[in-house]
């Protein structure tokens, strides 16, 4: 989807500092596999190396072992990284690995969550604040939303139109924390749902020392290739 490859590249080249840091795309997962997951995967690798990032692709959690192994990565992606709501043994994110992706924050880290990424580790509570919000549901299908563009100075907004339509699977959430500042916002009333209040599709926060951007959009395979 142009969208989300605009979004995650501008995320990216406002971060960059000479030489480029590396990133690690993880998209390692116990809950609901998105089919999307792989071509995500391969437009991000893309677009992170045209412009000059060196990336890992993996879905290892033994990577978050340690926080020296993170230490190599200017950011990392989390690619629909789903777990199962009611069972916490579903969680890879813990002991020694929780630690490492706190140190990996706290040290200055960026963190891009997609889609699913808000899906997982209910059982963690740390994880949805960084996060910013939980999943709770979203709509029948993936129908055609308006999303319209906060008025925003931001990277990942900045040369996209004040609104437009696109096709996905649209999530509602809990716990949102009431400090975020939306960069999209969809229009329930666009896909059939009740309602006039604007739903949150896309953000950014510092949290912790870092940097966290997630979007909601990128549920499709066809987004990725559009």
């Amino acid at each position: 989807m142009r969208v989300i490859l605009l979004i995650l590249g501008m995320l990216l080249l406002g971060a960059a500092a000479p030489p480029p840091p590396a990133v690690l795309i993880f998209s390692h997962t116990t809950g609901f596999r998105h089919a999307s997951i792989e071509p995500a995967v391969w437009a991000i690798t893309a677009a992170a190396t045209a412009r000059g990032y060196a990336v890992t692709a993996s879905e290892d959690p033994a990577l978050f072992d340690d926080a020296a192994k993170l230490k190599g990565f200017g950011a990392i992606v989390l690619v629909s990284t789903t777990t199962r709501l009611k069972d916490p043994a579903s969680e890879w994110l813990t002991g020694a690995r929780r630690d490492a992706l706190q140190a990996f924050m706290r040290g200055g880290g960026g963190i891009v969550g997609i889609h699913g990424a808000a899906d997982s580790h209910y059982g963690w509570d740390w994880y949805g604040r960084m996060i910013g919000a939980r999943f709770a549901r979203h709509p029948e299908g993936t129908p055609k939303g308006a999303l319209t563009r906060a008025e925003l100075d931001h990277p990942s907004i900045r040369d996209l139109p004040m609104s437009f339509d696109t096709v996905d699977e649209w999530y509602w959430f809990d716990d949102i924390d009431p400090r975020l500042r939306p960069l999209l916002l969809l229009d329930p009333a666009s896909i059939g749902e009740k309602g006039a209040n604007p739903r949150p599709i896309a953000w950014a926060h510092a949290f912790e020392g870092g940097r966290v951007f997630y979007t909601a959009l990128g549920h499709t395979s066809a987004a990725w290739s559009d």
